[in-house]
């Protein structure tokens, strides 16, 4: 088991490493677009790009390094002209001040000149909140649900709870959101229209969480209800289930003791990749709500092109989805020892 994890966290270390370097790649190859703002700010930005490794700085004009980036005003009769470096010896840069320094570069437009890593560091905070109450409330509920529907299976009660969430699952979070803002927030204002400030009160904060929350777990409860039905059905129409009422269990104690664990090995490890899931959707909820989280400022980074966040936060996003992928194939032998992960035939 041991070498299985050491082996699974490497592959998920190399993975984010490629994707992060093809990431790097692909966007330096694009066009190079100034920063806004006086002068004062883009030699600020353009210095910072010299000490990181990404750009030239000379006195004089070089018409060999290509297109000119940007040249300084002239002061007591000396400009500066910046031009930008090789793309491979930018990523060869850019990994030396990842490894040596954890320096990820600069915000260009967004806010100039503040390291991606404190924007991102008070930004990740809220998200990760945002979407552990999510999972706290969908898990119980879909849960409970669906043993419900299974339980009543073939009843009116079933097919009720069946119908409800095939409807609902189908709803996208965007259009959810829209349809409560506009009963909940602005006709009968009972629930804030977009995410409190820090100064409000503690009440208007937790009404706050109330939209979010909803939303990012609705699609959640539709689908762990459905797959908790689907598992514990099949369980329950199995030979060993109906073995264990021959010996005299009665129907109660043959599903609280046989099929429950059985049913629940599939479904506890996904509550891993639902958490993942929930904070990749998270994104346009995030936008249209004015959440300050990261899957807002995730789509900032990529309107205002400003790289540098941008690749902060698929680092968070690649390393969470692959580290969750690890514990989701580890949960399966702690549920069901029964189940050897890494094991030889």
């Amino acid at each position: 088991m041991g070498k299985y994890v050491i082996k699974r966290l490497f592959l998920a270390f190399v993975t984010t490493f490629i994707i992060l370097s093809l990431t790097f790649i692909l966007i330096k190859l694009l066009p190079f677009q100034r920063p806004i703002g006086g002068d004062t700010q883009q030699i600020a930005y353009f210095d910072k790009q010299v000490n990181l490794g990404y750009v030239y700085r000379f006195d004089r004009e070089h018409t060999e390094y290509g297109e000119l980036l940007y040249k300084s005003p002239t002061e007591k009769g000396r400009a500066f002209y910046y031009y930008q470096v090789p793309v491979m010896t930018q990523y060869t840069s850019w990994l030396r001040n990842i490894f040596t320094k954890w320096d990820w570069g600069y915000s260009k437009d967004y806010q100039p000149n503040v390291a991606a890593t404190v924007i991102i560091g008070s930004r990740i905070g809220y998200s990760i909140r945002l979407n552990i109450i999510s999972v706290i409330l969908s898990v119980p509920i879909g849960i409970l649900l669906g043993i419900w529907a299974a339980l009543k299976k073939n009843t009116m009660t079933d097919h009720t709870i069946s119908t409800l969430v095939m409807v609902c699952v189908s709803i996208p979070s965007f259009v959810l959101i829209s349809f409560i803002l506009k009963i909940f927030a602005y006709e009968l204002e009972w629930l804030p229209s977009t995410w409190p400030a820090d100064t409000s009160s503690d009440w208007v904060k937790v009404k706050g969480y109330i939209i979010p929350v909803f939303c990012l777990s609705f699609g959640s409860i539709c689908g762990y209800c459905r797959s908790v039905r689907a598992e514990l059905c099949e369980v329950m129409e199995s030979e060993y289930l109906l073995l264990a009422r021959t010996k005299g269990l009665t129907r109660r104690q043959a599903i609280v003791r046989h099929a429950m664990k059985n049913a629940m090995v599939p479904i506890f490890p996904s509550i891993l990749a639902e958490f993942i899931g929930i904070l990749g959707g998270s994104m346009i909820l995030e936008s249209l709500y004015a959440i300050p989280g990261i899957g807002k400022l995730f789509i900032l980074a990529l309107n205002y092109k400003d790289y540098d966040i941008l690749f902060v936060d698929m680092a968070i996003f690649t390393t969470l989805s692959l580290v969750a992928s690890v514990l989701l194939d580890l949960s399966y032998s702690i549920i069901d020892p029964r189940i050897r992960v890494g094991a030889k035939k």
